[in-house]
């Protein structure tokens, strides 16, 4: 079984449930607490043992580059004023040979962004991670994939229950057998309505593929939505390639919505001892 050590971020997203903020800024480059979205996502990724990452991206998305490369002048002027940590904390990237970048030209779904790095991937399992999803955990969620993977290998999502009622916003797993912690599947169904759902087991923004994915996702058949979906091109590898949900530990947090990056903002901030105090007394001060 091969390790997985190459995964790919799709940020190509317009974020258009963030506008204004969006108009000129990727979504990805919002702010939990002093970091991007996508600093934590690639963070996550190198914490599991990830040695190459691609990011699909789209016009109007190279503030992420900059992000990862060297700010002459900034660093410059932190050194000169003997602000080390600071320097440091600019400083903190990953190598180039870690990090690649390929277009995503067109607006057809996570499965074809997915598509868009078929070249890069090559024969290799691979991992996904969606940016805006994140979870606070003590061992990333990816990093708890990939022990569940030296398990029982094939394809494996994250996945957490959800109400009945808004199964149709999630990819559902139809469960076969479950022991609590890894679920094994016989299928999955994209955005079911909730009366049809085969369970209320939804996959989160991680998965670990098997490269088969692209013999499907190659068709470049449309499904929910009229685009391309990853699940579809999953559920048609299903009886060749083993299929698990992994209940991760930590709590996630939709950083696609307003309400769910405010509150990892605040969760963030919780956690460190820097800010905690502080941000419990606005918060108190707030809530009267």
């Amino acid at each position: 079984m091969k390790p997985i050590r190459k995964a790919v971020l799709p940020v190509a997203g317009l974020g258009t449930r963030f506008l204004p903020a969006t108009k000129c800024m990727p979504k990805e480059m919002l702010p939990v607490v002093d970091k991007p979205l996508i600093h934590y996502a690639i963070d996550e990724a190198l914490e599991a043992g990830i040695e190459a990452i691609m990011l699909v991206t789209g016009r109007g998305k190279t503030i992420m580059e900059d992000h990862f490369d060297h700010a002459v002048e900034l660093e410059q002027t932190l050194a000169s004023r003997g602000k080390d940590a600071e320097l440091e904390l600019v400083r903190e990237f990953p190598a180039p040979s870690k990090l690649m970048y390929t277009r995503q030209q067109a607006p057809l779904g996570l499965g074809h962004a997915i598509w868009c790095a078929r070249e890069f991937v090559g024969d290799d399992p691979f991992a996904v991670i969606l940016p805006d999803d994140m979870v606070l955990a003590d061992k990333g969620c990816l990093a708890q994939m990939v022990d569940a993977y030296g398990e029982v290998g094939g394809n494996i999502v994250a996945v957490t229950e959800v109400p009945r009622e808004q199964t149709n916003k999630y990819g559902i797993l139809d469960v076969d057998s479950d022991d609590g912690r890894l679920a094994k599947a016989s299928g999955l169904v994209e955005k079911p309505d909730p009366k049809d759902a085969p369970s209320t087991l939804s996959i989160i923004g991680r998965y670990i593929l098997q490269p088969e994915v692209f013999s499907h996702l190659d068709k470049k058949e449309t499904g929910a939505g009229g685009e391309i979906q990853l699940t579809d091109a999953i559920a048609a590898t299903l009886g060749s390639v083993p299929f698990h949900g992994l209940r991760y530990q930590g709590r996630r947090f939709d950083c696609g919505s307003k309400p769910g990056f405010i509150a990892a903002n605040l969760a963030y901030a919780l956690k460190r001892d820097d800010l905690a105090d502080d941000v419990r007394a606005e918060l108190k001060d707030i809530l009267g």
